[in-house]
């Protein structure tokens, strides 16, 4: 491991480390625009100039594309680097529009910190500045070309690390062009990361655009929902309102990148259609009438049908703090059903799969991205786990092969990933004796129980895709307490009574039951059923843990505060009833904003364990879970198998 000097702290890395990347262990930081962990180094930038004062390399050099080596004396504040770092600056600001003020990329631009913390502030370039006509690139992403630096990290993300052929650069020296051939949406199912990748604001959030600074959003460490894989994100909101979504490094899941469906999937919490107030027979009203008539109710169907005809149903989005109370509840409410999935097949094939998984063969997202061979069963990729997708991709990137048995999928896969994919009728066909670190990834969507075993018979790392974020406790929960099936239940005309605790339930399995209570934060059939309506906090409104695909638990904090968005505030809330102020809240005090009536599931759950009689809830995780009450949200997360 060579050892070096950088501004006069001695330090040892390991070899191929450069000395951009040595000196930010040190926590010493460069100035860089073209470098990227995820992507390496290119030298595009000219920026991160340092000075080499001993050893066997003298002189300004560039550090992301200097190889750290022995008897190393760098200096990152010597003058002339220093010089250096300025000028290029100037020279990159030649061109650049100067519109930080009305440019949605101001408060976490690179450029613009570079720019001042190199002393450029008096702009000495007199002549006529290069402009380029902007492109349409679908209704998520804003382009404006004309503050581009020309870093090459937009086109080295979309066709090397995400395998799209519809975006990249044209033209030579001063004419270069980052845009597509034809303006048109961009066809990769990963190009927002284009938003979150550009240092400049050449790609903005077009979701976003003109509605908040940087330093006006409310920002946590939050977990996707949206599959079962646990990306890490930051979600960004203000005034009640989920703006956008950026993705947060974390290198044993989704690495520094997210899917689009993960960055753009925020019409479901700013719904006016949410539940937000507590509704019984269709009427609104406040939380302890609705919880007392829910009892009262509940007391009325037991009385009249018996015991064992109520069924209390999650599901694999219930939050972990959730889950872990539905075997208490369904005790107090001397439930017959308890129900994690709703459909019986799915719910014994997920549980096939968990069962399947060990500490010793779970694959997570960088074990593929590392595999020398992957094979795909019964699994659409790009619908059932995107980033599993892309990690797949820098498997194949270093030379991995990659196999799709028995599936037609093989197909959309190699021309949306742009790989080469080798079709087998049969798992046996794969030669995993030529490989070292295979790994099999199953779907457990569509795949038969057959599959799914074998998939793990192959004896090799693997990885499941799973129905939701939380399906891995929820099977684990399942199995413990013997949780059932709803569809068993309700067919044998034994279940009167559900109580949905955001569970997912099909219509025609509503239509027999006479008594619904649906807790939940968007507007389901169960919602649109239910005598009873509870509302629950959607992931950004509350603090929470879910257990991805591989069973690693990851706890995310609560971005926002529940309630209605002040922008599109309905007419009951407008300043004034007889001169309606639109958009304008309310002039009235109030503990709590318009429509913010919503609890976190699991403490709606709690309160109807106490009012049924069960011990006051003040932790929701205990027992095997309670290590995880104190679980980082900026860590890697922990197995919980």
């Amino acid at each position: 491991m060579p050892k070096l000097t950088i501004d006069n702290i001695e330090v040892e890395v390991p070899a191929g480390t450069t000395v951009l990347e040595a000196a930010k262990r040190m926590g010493i930081w460069i100035p860089h625009f073209c470098y990227h962990p995820a992507l390496g180094s290119v030298g595009a930038c000219r920026v991160c100039a340092v000075k080499c004062l001993d050893g066997p390399v003298k002189g300004i050099q560039m550090s992301c594309m200097l190889p750290a080596q022995g008897g190393m004396v760098v200096s990152t504040t010597d003058a002339d680097a220093r010089a250096m770092r300025r000028n290029v600056i100037e020279w990159l600001m030649l061109n650049h529009p100067h519109d930080c003020p009305v440019c949605d990329e101001g408060g976490e631009c690179l450029l613009q910190d570079y720019t001042i913390a190199g002393g450029h502030g008096i702009r000495r370039y007199g002549g006529k500045k290069r402009t380029h006509v902007n492109q349409y690139l679908g209704p998520h992403i804003e382009h404006e070309m004309n503050r581009c630096i020309q870093c090459y990290r937009c086109a080295r993300f979309y066709q090397e690390y995400a395998g799209g052929r519809d975006f990249g650069v044209m033209g030579s020296a001063r004419r270069v062009y980052f845009g597509r051939f034809v303006e048109g949406e961009l066809e990769s199912s990963f190009a927002g990361n284009l938003v979150d990748i550009c240092p400049t604001g050449v790609f903005t959030d077009k979701t976003a655009r003109f509605r908040a600074r940087y330093w006006d959003y409310d920002l946590a460490p939050s977990v996707c929902p949206h599959c079962s894989l646990g990306c890490n994100t930051v979600p960004a909101a203000r005034y009640r309102e989920l703006l956008k979504t950026m993705a947060r490094p974390n290198d044993a899941v989704n690495g520094h990148f997210i899917c689009d469906r993960g960055r753009f999937a925020n019409g479901a919490v700013n719904d006016p259609e949410r539940p937000r107030v507590p509704l019984v027979d269709g009427q609104e009203t406040g939380w302890d009438e609705a919880l007392d008539a829910l009892v009262l109710r509940l007391g009325e169907l037991l009385d009249l049908h018996g015991e064992g005809s109520v069924a209390v149903v999650g599901s694999s989005r219930l939050a972990l703090e959730g889950s872990v109370l539905l075997p208490i509840l369904a005790a107090c409410a001397d439930a017959g059903v308890l129900s994690y999935f709703a459909d019986a097949g799915e719910g014994d094939r997920v549980a096939a799969a968990v069962s399947l998984l060990t500490e010793e063969n779970a694959a997570s997202q960088a074990d593929v991205r590392s595999a020398d061979a992957v094979v795909i069963m019964a699994c659409d990729l790009l619908a059932e786990g995107p980033m599993l997708a892309l990690a797949v991709r820098q498997a194949w990137r270093k030379g991995a092969r990659l196999f799709m048995v028995g599936s037609d999928y093989g197909e959309g896969v190699a021309k949306a990933l742009d790989v080469e994919v080798t079709p087998l009728e049969a798992l046996a066909d794969v030669p995993f004796d030529r490989f070292q670190q295979p790994v099999v990834i199953c779907g457990t969507a569509t795949a038969e129980m057959a599959t799914i075993e074998a998939a793990a018979a192959a004896g090799t790392k693997l990885t499941y895709t799973l129905p939701g974020p939380n399906a891995f406790a929820a099977t684990l929960l399942s199995r413990e307490h013997g949780a059932g099936s709803l569809a068993e239940g309700v067919a044998t005309g034994r279940v009167k009574g559900i109580i949905a605790l955001e569970g997912d339930i099909p219509e025609e399995l509503l239509a027999s039951v006479p008594f619904v209570v649906a807790a939940d934060w968007l507007p389901t059939v169960a919602v649109r059923k239910a005598q009873i309506v509870l509302p629950t906090t959607a992931w950004v409104e509350m603090d929470g843990t879910f257990v991805n695909n591989e069973g690693r638990a990851q706890r995310f904090r609560r971005t926002m505060h529940a309630g209605l968005p002040i922008k599109g505030l309905p007419e009951r809330y407008h300043a004034s009833a007889h001169k309606p102020a639109p958009f304008h809240p309310p002039r009235v005090h109030r503990s709590t904003p318009p429509g913010g009536e919503a609890l976190p599931a699991w403490r709606v759950i709690a309160a109807l364990i106490e009012r049924l009689g069960g011990e006051k809830v003040e932790e929701p995780l205990s027992g095997r879970w309670e290590g995880l009450r104190n679980l980082d949200p900026e860590g890697e997360g922990v197995r919980v198998m």
